[in-house]
């Protein structure tokens, strides 16, 4: 029968065994931080990539306000006013709530609707003045994207009183789609400083050329909002 032959691990080359194991156990904190901002990252990145101007609806005979609302004047006077496609693809699943009814005169630039989501708000400003004729029934089991997805944005029909005066500077055809050209490249600035002063240096990736995701708003914190109000939908062309 074989001798039992015992090696003492200290005595060999176990002590550098052990050195390398603990060296390993200390990797293991800084792995998980390293692929917890790789994950942010990539979960921000999967936000990137389907949000551009192709996926736009932006017909002709439609004028945008740079507020990112719109009107439209049908042939028996009364005009459609909504919010942008550009905005709609944004909201994601947030809540729509008009502050307008039937008979209720509204003055250019007055709150007429807002977007929110849990403590987060966005107000919507009126593109014309004019007395609100209907608006669009949002149904306690519909979601709110779903019902101006089918109105084409459209939130109320008014009767217009300062047509003309007030829609005189609006964008049309392929000016309006430029001008929303340079709002996707605007907002992709915006939220790359955003990310940046949250500290996720990482996401600056948006000006290099990632594309952004729809329905990101929900997803952005209360001060963000703030800032996209004063960023986006408080220019009111005169």
């Amino acid at each position: 029968m074989d001798s039992f032959s015992y090696y003492d691990i200290f005595q060999t080359k176990g002590i550098e065994y052990l050195i390398i194991i603990a060296f390993l156990l200390m990797l293991i904190p800084f792995w998980r931080i390293i692929n917890r901002k790789g994950n942010l990252v990539a979960k921000f990145q999967e936000t990137l990539g389907s949000f551009t101007s192709s996926i736009l609806n932006i017909p002709k005979g439609v004028f945008y306000c740079t507020n990112h609302t719109w009107a439209f004047m049908e042939k028996s006077g009364i005009a459609q006013i909504g919010i942008d496609d550009w905005l709609l693809h944004l909201m994601g699943e947030s809540e729509l709530v008009l502050h307008k009814a039937p008979g209720v005169s509204v003055k250019k630039g007055e709150l007429m609707a807002e977007i929110k989501n849990q403590d987060k708000c966005l107000s919507i400003y009126a593109p014309i003045s004019g007395t609100i004729v209907s608006a669009i029934e949002l149904a306690p089991n519909e979601h709110p994207k779903s019902v101006v997805l089918q109105t084409e944005g459209r939130l109320f029909n008014m009767e217009p009183t300062h047509w003309k005066a007030e829609t005189k500077s609006f964008l049309l055809g392929d000016e309006a789609k430029s001008w929303i050209n340079s709002e996707i490249q605007r907002l992709k600035d915006f939220l790359a400083a955003s990310m940046v002063q949250q500290s996720v240096p990482a996401l600056v990736v948006l000006q290099e050329g990632g594309e952004l995701k729809e329905n990101l708003l929900p997803e952005l914190s209360g001060e963000v909002w703030q800032n996209f109000q004063k960023e986006f939908l408080e220019n009111q062309q005169e």
